[in-house]
């Protein structure tokens, strides 16, 4: 598709409103730089600078809001650029995604930004695009080998998981049995907030608090409805629950609330659904959750149209792309949830 209208843009991360965006080159530590800057530029001069630039974006289906919302800031940020960017965003396994990404590559865009199903199942095609010499943006999940990509854009996912940890630390005062509901094993996003989560716990509580059951649940409700409930049977006493994600948080939610147990615990999430935030200003079982925006789909477009034209980023020193950029994570309680609102999805 075609995309036609052009607004100015801003350097990448500060879409997002939520902190410092750590930016690293191959050879200087991740968040030695800072995005500072803002590009502005006339319509008529973005329209002529992005005319050439072919890039292609490529995510898995939408099974919760927050990858809808990260595919729909991609799609907005290449009609504000003017861009010329083919979207596949309905692959269901990561094999699907694969050939739908060989068939974008055989297209031959400058650039291809990926969020993948799974990092290193679709390594090898990303692998592939960067030996034909088309420049690769890894989106979250990330690529299991650095070559496969120029750039990864991420949000703090460890440090989600230690922000997690500081409040559990803070609100059982470390002391109590904790349930944690991951998202899909063995993807980086997944193992990142589990190891934040466990590390910060031991640090602050050493044993005081326990993890009394870990589960994936894909991120999906179903299967947090379901996980959930199985645990419930199995352990008599929760005093909270650590989830990975908002949406897949509801099912969680729905399992203790069916069984009549939410006094008895509290749970927090992840993401940046407005529906848990309208929830966490209201109080009672949910208390918290931990984001990073999925407007960072926006910044790597952003991104790509620099890269296609082979710019680097205004206002940084150095005229290239970094290879990493880390979006802040925030955490979000009914003290602050109204500053956060307009963010949710």
């Amino acid at each position: 598709m075609k995309f036609k209208s052009v607004v100015p843009v801003v350097c990448a991360g500060f879409a997002l409103g939520l902190g410092v965006v750590a930016c690293g080159g191959e050879d200087e530590p991740e968040g030695n730089a800072t995005a500072t800057a803002t590009q502005s530029a006339t319509t008529e001069e973005q329209a002529a600078q992005n005319a050439d630039v072919k890039v292609a974006f490529s995510a898995p289906a939408a099974d919760h809001g927050w990858l809808k919302a990260l595919s729909d800031n991609a799609k907005a940020k290449a009609e504000e650029l003017g861009l010329d960017m083919t979207v596949n965003d309905s692959a269901t396994t990561s094999a699907e995604q694969a050939d739908q990404i060989e068939t974008l590559i055989q297209e031959k865009p400058d650039v291809l930004v990926v969020l993948p199903n799974e990092g290193e199942p679709l390594t090898p095609v990303a692998q592939k695009a960067m030996d034909q010499g088309i420049q690769v943006i890894n989106i979250d999940r990330e690529f299991s080998a650095a070559s496969a990509y120029h750039t990864v854009i991420g949000g703090d996912n460890y440090g989600i998981g230690v922000q997690a940890g500081n409040f559990f630390a803070d609100q059982l005062q470390c002391k109590g049995n904790v349930v944690e509901i991951q998202g899909v094993a063995g993807i980086s996003v997944t193992e990142q907030r589990s190891k934040g989560f466990a590390d910060q716990l031991k640090k602050r509580c050493n044993d005081g608090i326990k993890i009394v059951a870990s589960q994936p649940a894909d991120f999906v409700p179903d299967k947090g409805l379901s996980v959930m409930e199985n645990i419930l049977q199995a352990q008599k006493q929760i005093d909270a629950v650590y989830t990975h994600d908002d949406d897949m948080g509801e099912g969680v939610a729905s399992a203790i609330e069916n069984a009549g147990r939410q006094d008895e615990m509290w749970m927090t999430g992840a993401g940046g659904s407005k529906a848990v935030m309208e929830k966490v200003k209201e109080g009672g079982l949910w208390k918290a959750t931990f984001l990073y925006n999925p407007a960072m789909s926006a910044d790597a477009v952003y991104l790509a149209s620099l890269l296609g034209q082979n710019k680097g980023i205004p206002g940084f020193a150095a005229p290239e792309i970094p290879s990493r950029i880390t979006l802040a994570a925030t955490t979000v309680t009914q003290e602050n949830v109204d500053e956060f609102m307009s963010l949710g999805f």
